[in-house]
This record gives C-alpha cells, sequence and structure tokens, in this order.
C-alpha cells in the first residue's frame, strides 16, 4: 500500500510574529512541569528517586548561573580592551587568590577576567610590592585601629554579605570588640554613604476598640502571629494569567511565624504546602503554647480568614487569651512579626534553596529562629538578643572589652555600649566565624587571642 502523505499542522496566520513569545510561553511551561516533576520526586519512597530530582535541581542552578555569568561576560567582551576599566589593587589579589584555588593556568585566568596572560604573569611578578602604590595590595589600615582590625571587618563582611554595619558592629561588640556602625562603615569603604536612619515612636498594635492599647510589659504578655509565602525558586513570575505561579507547593511554602512582642523571641514556626485553615492554625498555636509552657495574655494579628472567624476567637476565649486584630490594609499593625519575616527572608530563605521536603524545610527555618534567638543582636533590644530579654540573661555586649589600641586610655569612652577595658590594650586578635547548625548564613562570631 502506497504511503499516504502525513497531513501537515495548519498555522495561524501571522504566526512568525509571536515566536518570541511563544518561546517565553514554553520555558515557563517546562518550568512548571519540571517543579511539579521534582515535587512528586522528593516524596518518592525510592531514594534514588529523591536523590535524583536533588542533583537535578542542583545541576539546573548550576546551568543557570553559568548563563547569567555568560551574559554578563558578553556584554564586558563588546567593550574596546583599551576602554576596559582596570581592576583595583584589590581586586588584583583576590584574581589571584581564585587563580590558586581553582588551579588554572595564566591563560585560563585571563580568559575568565579578560586580561591578557602577561598582565596576570606582571602581577604574580610584583605581588610582594609594598607600599601605597603596589601593584597587587591587601586591605588598607585605618583611622587609630591596627591593620588586623580592618581586615577582620572587612573579611566578616566578605563571610556575611546580608550584614549591615550596624549589625556587625553589635555582633563583634558581644564578642568583645566595641566598635561604633560609622568606624565599621569607613572600613568597609561604601560607594555611596548610607543614609542615617531616624528614629520613629512605636506604632502601638491597633484593635477592634481604638480606645484599648495593648502594650507589651513583659515576656508573654503580647504575641504576634502572621502567615508568609516563601518561593522555593526565585520568584512567582509567569507569562500566562495572572502572569503568576500558584502561590503552594512545590512553587512555594506557606509559613506561620508565632513572636513574643516585649523580647522579640520567635516562639514557634510552622510550614505547609497551601493555604493553612483555621483549624491548622489554631493547632499549631496549641504546639507553640504546650513547647514553650507559657501562653500570652493578647495575641495580635491580621484580619485573615483564619482568624477573623468564631472557630479562633473561640479557640481563644476557652483559654482567656484575648485576641486583637489589625486594621485591614493598615501597614505596621502587626509591625514586630512582619520585621522578623522580612529578616528571615533577607538573611535566609533568599540566599539558599530550600529543600522540597517538608521537615527538611521545617528544620532549616527553626535553625534560623533558634540562631535569631541566640546570636542576633537587635538594636530596638539595645544590642541585646531575644533569649537574654526573654530569659533575663547578663548582655554578652556588657561584659568588659577588649581594646586592640595600645595606648587608648583606660578612662577614655569607647562606642557603645561604653564598658571597660579587659585585661591590657594593645591585644591582638583574631576573627574566628563558626556557623550556627553548620549553615554558612548564620554566623557565630568570637575573637581569640594571638601573640
Amino acid at each position: 500500500m502506497p504511503d499516504q502523505p502525513t497531513p501537515g499542522l495548519p498555522l495561524p496566520s501571522g504566526w512568525g510574529k509571536s515566536v518570541k513569545s511563544a518561546v517565553l510561553h514554553v520555558i515557563s511551561l517546562a518550568h512548571y512541569a519540571i517543579l511539579s516533576a521534582r515535587g512528586w520526586a522528593v516524596d518518592a519512597l525510592n531514594p534514588r528517586a529523591r536523590q535524583a530530582g536533588e542533583m537535578d535541581r542542583l545541576t539546573n542552578e548550576v546551568a543557570l548561573l553559568q548563563e547569567e555569568l555568560r551574559i554578563k561576560d558578553a556584554r564586558l567582551a563588546k567593550i574596546d580592551p583599551r576602554r576596559r576599566p582596570y581592576y583595583p589593587a584589590t581586586e588584583r589579589m583576590a584574581i589571584l587568590e581564585l587563580k590558586a584555588a581553582r588551579g588554572w593556568s595564566l591563560a585560563q585566568a585571563s580568559r575568565a577576567f579578560f586580561v591578557e596572560p602577561d598582565t596576570i604573569a606582571d602581577w604574580l611578578k610584583r605581588i610582594d610590592d609594598v607600599g601605597p602604590s603596589a601593584l597587587v595590595q591587601l586591605p588598607e589600615p585605618v583611622n587609630k585601629f591596627p591593620d588586623f582590625v580592618r581586615h577582620m571587618v572587612q573579611r566578616f563582611k566578605s563571610l556575611c554579605p546580608s550584614l549591615g554595619k550596624v549589625k556587625i558592629a553589635q555582633l563583634l561588640a558581644r564578642a568583645g570588640l566595641h566598635l561604633c556602625a560609622t568606624t565599621v562603615a569607613r572600613m568597609l569603604k561604601p560607594k555611596t554613604p548610607a543614609p542615617q536612619p531616624t528614629e520613629t515612636p512605636a506604632m502601638p498594635a491597633p484593635t477592634d476598640d481604638v480606645s484599648r492599647v495593648v502594650t507589651a510589659k513583659r515576656p508573654n504578655h503580647v504575641w504576634h502571629i502572621d502567615l508568609t509565602v516563601v518561593p522555593l525558586v526565585s520568584g512567582f513570575w509567569a507569562t500566562w494569567w495572572p502572569f503568576a505561579l500558584p502561590q503552594r507547593w512545590p512553587f512555594c511554602w506557606w509559613v506561620a511565624a508565632v513572636v513574643d512582642h516585649f523580647s522579640r523571641r520567635v516562639m514557634g514556626l510552622a510550614v505547609w504546602k497551601q493555604p493553612p485553615t483555621s483549624q491548622q492554625v489554631r493547632v499549631f498555636l496549641g504546639r507553640t503554647i504546650r513547647t514553650n509552657q507559657a501562653k500570652p495574655k493578647y495575641i495580635i494579628c491580621d484580619k485573615g480568614a483564619q482568624f477573623w472567624c468564631d472557630g479562633f476567637k473561640g479557640w481563644c476565649k476557652r483559654r482567656s487569651i484575648r485576641p486583637r486584630f489589625g486594621a485591614v490594609g493598615q501597614h505596621g499593625s502587626i509591625a514586630i512579626v512582619e520585621r522578623f519575616i522580612r529578616s528571615m527572608k533577607d538573611e535566609f530563605t533568599r540566599r539558599i534553596m530550600l529543600p522540597l521536603r517538608q521537615a527538611a524545610t521545617l528544620n532549616l527555618l527553626k535553625s534560623y529562629a533558634n540562631w535569631f534567638n541566640e546570636s542576633r543582636p537587635h538594636t530596638a533590644l539595645a544590642g541585646r538578643t531575644p533569649d537574654e530579654v526573654y530569659l533575663a540573661k547578663h548582655p554578652a555586649n556588657r561584659y568588659p572589652r577588649l581594646e586592640p589600641r595600645e595606648h587608648w586610655p583606660r578612662a577614655s569612652r569607647c562606642a557603645s555600649p561604653n564598658m571597660p577595658i579587659r585585661g591590657k590594650p594593645g591585644v591582638r586578635l583574631e576573627l574566628v566565624v563558626n556557623h550556627h547548625a553548620g549553615n554558612k548564613n548564620l554566623p557565630v562570631i568570637l575573637l581569640k587571642h594571638v601573640a
């Protein structure tokens, strides 16, 4: 029987004008399908299937990062070599360090950074030059502090880029080295000076009855609770209407957080695959109360469907808890827990690849909460940590301090808080950065004496 011709697929008129938008649609659909497949693999009973899903996710992330670098390199390659900006002396040292770490040859390093091999060879020949005109330099000292203090601050910033000058100063003060935030800023040499924050009076939590103002007077007096979504990928954007991926697993996690108003301590966290019901939120709150062996007098939340219902109000009444609800659409109604959520996202979830397994994600978020409570100082708490306020511990930044300036008078004031000098002035220090639960985004700072 003769072969019948295969009928062709009819294409709409003007299809050539929509090829580029079709490519974006196809990529978004493929992204959707891949995430759904990974969600199935991560819950598979076969451990090899789980490992294959995780390996596929990491391989895809590496490929996307390589594509980012290719696009940026393509732009730099278009610039005439004679018009490309010179690398600063400190960046030349960083390039040589990376070359040694990667085991690159001169040709490989030159291709990666768009310079000639002879240029890198010249850097290596002159690496031991000293003075302000040296071709390759380490960080320079500033002000009255020794060289190692500035290098230590810059190293801390490179290890923990999410921390600002105030947070770095507070963490170092807890370890014994008291630096002013402006001193840290000079050591970090920002390109543009950061605007000075202005203190604003604390906004009282709004309630249904505006005549009643709830003020936290002690730990476990007022708790805040709120829900948020934490994306598993970079964002929710898609090419189809309404231009967003569904806000549910495997595209994001729904996270609930409970924060004590007085101490800013995280009392509990929960993770769900989809928007939780009021019953699930009540179970989570009951578990939090049992775990901490304490319950609040007031609980402040928004008017979400999980809270603004008879079930939640009855649950609070049976436990002698008075609910207070923030005004709809008013910014700052539950500012304490919202600020914690922002810190959690900026300092943690946006800097790591969250797993697709619910238990693993909850463990990661709990490790951040433990670090937040134990080691992260707060400006609103005068540099103390939530655990120090909640448990009435002596603040670490109130112990006698270390002084690296040899001729600093003992009676002179230092950066806040002003504490007496421990031992002799002029001690040499080494920065030791440990990591809570082995996570590099959760630093624990120690200072060690060196000879």
